[in-house]
């Protein structure tokens, strides 16, 4: 078994200063094996802002791995996006942009989708596809992991423009043996299996809200944490509480791993 934290969109920069205590209070109580970042840890992707993330994530007890979102690189500054957009991302929290993370039970591959030429929109590249593919090959009985900012799918009605080449990267993925993505960007929050299946093979899609930014989108700030069994995985979402004291558990959803791929366990009726 191992228990993970999903964090996405930070945004130090644009925070909610209250609930940076009660945040790393949380995850120390969660006791996980490992955090992850799904990117945007800053608002403007400046060193100040870099600083602070780094400081946070400094503060954490467990590993942690984090990938960049498409906050973390400049916006108005277009050569520098253009020449060298993650020089500050790579000073401040980690020079590889795809990190990995692996034992005997949990094999974590993050991929960087921010596209320096759409900021906002976000791609999935061939060769980055095959890196990760290769690297869940690898990953022999663990559960595969697969890290990203931006989404392979959006719910309907959703404003924000799909990533570039999602479902050729989903299919990719899943055919790779991907069992979870872990995806942030929209502030929203999500746990489902993919609407692509591949024989028995479907991920399970888990997407972080937003943990400290003021950028809400009418959900509370939230954090997810998830339980992993070979066959099964349990995602708690934990939301800031109203007086921002700390973080309540605000939902579980379970999912069991059956010939048709994931798929949600009911609760059982009283």
């Amino acid at each position: 078994m191992r228990r993970l934290v999903h964090l996405s969109d930070l945004h130090f920069g644009r925070t909610r200063p209250e609930l940076l205590d009660p945040l790393v209070a949380a995850i120390a109580g969660a006791a996980p094996d490992l955090v992850v970042v799904s990117g945007d840890l800053t608002q403007r992707a400046r060193n100040r802002q870099f600083a602070e993330a780094r400081r946070f994530l400094d503060r954490l007890d467990a590993p942690w791995l984090a990938i960049p979102g498409n906050h973390d690189i400049p916006l108005g500054n277009l050569a520098s996006r253009l020449v060298d957009p993650f020089r500050r991302y790579r000073r401040w929290i980690d020079r590889d942009l795809e990190p990995r993370f692996v034992d005997a039970e949990l094999a974590v591959v993050g991929i960087n989708t921010v596209d320096p030429l759409a900021w906002q929109r976000g791609r999935i590249g061939r060769s980055a596809t095959r890196r990760a593919a290769t690297a869940l090959a690898a990953a022999g009985q663990a559960t595969r992991v697969v890290v990203v900012h931006h989404p392979f799918e959006h719910l309907p009605g959703e404003p924000k423009t799909l990533m570039k080449h999602a479902p050729r990267g989903i299919e990719a993925l899943t055919r790779a043996g991907a069992d979870i993505v872990l995806s942030g960007h929209l502030h929203a929050w999500r746990a489902e299996p993919a609407a692509l299946r591949i024989g028995e093979a479907r991920s399970l899609l888990v997407q972080a809200g937003t943990g400290l930014s003021t950028r809400l989108r009418g959900e509370e700030n939230d954090f997810n944490l998830l339980t992993i069994l070979p066959a099964a995985v349990t995602v708690e979402r934990f939301t800031a509480r109203a007086d921002a004291r700390g973080f309540r558990r605000d939902g579980t959803a379970e999912f069991r791993r059956t010939a048709e791929g994931w798929e949600r366990r009911r609760p059982q009726s009283t």
